[in-house]
């Protein structure tokens, strides 16, 4: 289930709000220019390749390049099995910006993106046909968990894809991880 809790960045132990309510935190969400949507998910073999995965949701796809000018689309994948999972984690958990809007939709599993604004941080638990879109220049981290089960087709400006510029800020280390939040095993 997609569940949103908006944490105080000064007392990140307790959320101020919690929801569940997708037409709740889609409106939470705009509110910070944030563009959050459920769109329907298609039956794909287990393991799809990228070119799959991106044949099936061509249409989405194109129209959101059509749209924002997005330029390339990719799919990222990570399995609890992959060797390195724990590299790949480590990899998104520092708070960071983009110069371009972050878009993913969620074909499978989930991950849980933290958005900062002002004193206020969003936690974000995107699940299978979610679509999320973080303006350019969010304060933002993202935690796949422990043991990542996800597939989500990503959309760039920059051709040259993920290119992040870290804050420095060691908010991410304050907030609960995904573990915590989720009950998944660490």
């Amino acid at each position: 289930m997609t569940i949103l809790h908006i944490y105080p960045q000064n007392q990140p132990a307790e959320p101020h709000t919690v929801t569940a309510d997708p037409d709740e935190i889609a409106r939470l969400l705009a509110e910070q220019d944030v563009r959050f949507e459920q769109w329907p998910t298609r039956a794909l073999p287990a393991g799809a390749s990228q070119d799959e995965v991106l044949t099936a949701y061509a249409d989405e796809v194109e129209g959101l390049k059509a749209e924002n000018g997005f330029q390339t689309a990719d799919v990222i994948s990570l399995s609890a099995d992959n060797p390195q999972k724990e590299a790949f984690r480590q990899k998104f958990l520092d708070e960071h910006v983009h110069s371009e809007d972050e878009v993913r939709f969620f074909v499978r599993g989930q991950g849980l993106f933290y958005l900062h604004f002002g004193n206020d941080v969003y936690a974000v638990l995107c699940q299978q046909n979610d679509l999320i879109s973080v303006p350019h220049g969010t304060r933002h981290w993202f935690d796949m968990g422990p043991e990542p089960e996800f597939t989500c087709i990503r959309l760039f400006t920059n051709p040259e894809g993920w290119v992040a510029k870290f804050t420095g800020e060691d908010i991410s280390s304050r907030l609960p991880r995904y573990e915590n939040l989720t009950g998944a095993s660490r």
